[in-house]
């Protein structure tokens, strides 16, 4: 198998784990801490891979995650589109950041995620959230330099693996 082959098996793995915790159930008390695994799992691709996380990519996987998750369609598209867009801007900065630097900058970015579906459910019509709607950044912020580590690891893994 060649080595776009497995990284793009990999790519796709992840995705297909992201949106199998996003889907996971939890007690309603933890519901409110959970990450935005979608979302860390197309910033670490956009980062390490942009080659196989375009903003084309993020978008349909947010229509993916709209239509699975049952959200607003487009919701999700559009916060994906706004977050790799953010990430492949400035993606050598990004780069160059230590882990815990890194984890701060996304805690920024998973801030303005929220932001932008402020905005779309706001004119959608929908109602303000609860403050418990701000806990998720900070959770994905913490989730970020374990899940960073694991796939670093396993695309480093696949990659001797050639």
């Amino acid at each position: 198998m060649s080595r776009l082959r497995l990284q793009a098996w990999l790519v796709g793995a992840t995705v297909l784990v992201a949106f199998a915790l996003q889907l996971m159930p939890l007690p309603p008390l933890a519901e409110p801490f959970k990450p935005y695994w979608l979302g860390l799992v197309v910033v670490y691709w956009a980062i390490e891979a942009p080659e196989r996380m375009g903003l084309g990519r993020a978008f349909v996987l947010g229509l993916c995650g709209d239509l699975l998750i049952g959200e607003l369609l487009g919701e999700q598209a559009m916060r994906l589109l706004v977050l790799a867009f953010i990430v492949l801007r400035f993606r050598a900065r990004l780069r160059a950041f230590p882990l815990a630097q890194q984890a701060l900058a996304l805690l920024v970015l998973l801030l303005n995620d929220r932001v932008v579906t402020l905005m779309i459910r706001g004119f959608a019509g929908e109602a303000m959230p609860p403050a418990t709607f701000w806990i998720a950044p900070v959770s994905g912020a913490l989730a970020w330099p374990l899940l960073y580590l694991a796939l670093d690891r396993a695309r480093l893994y696949q990659r001797s693996a050639d």
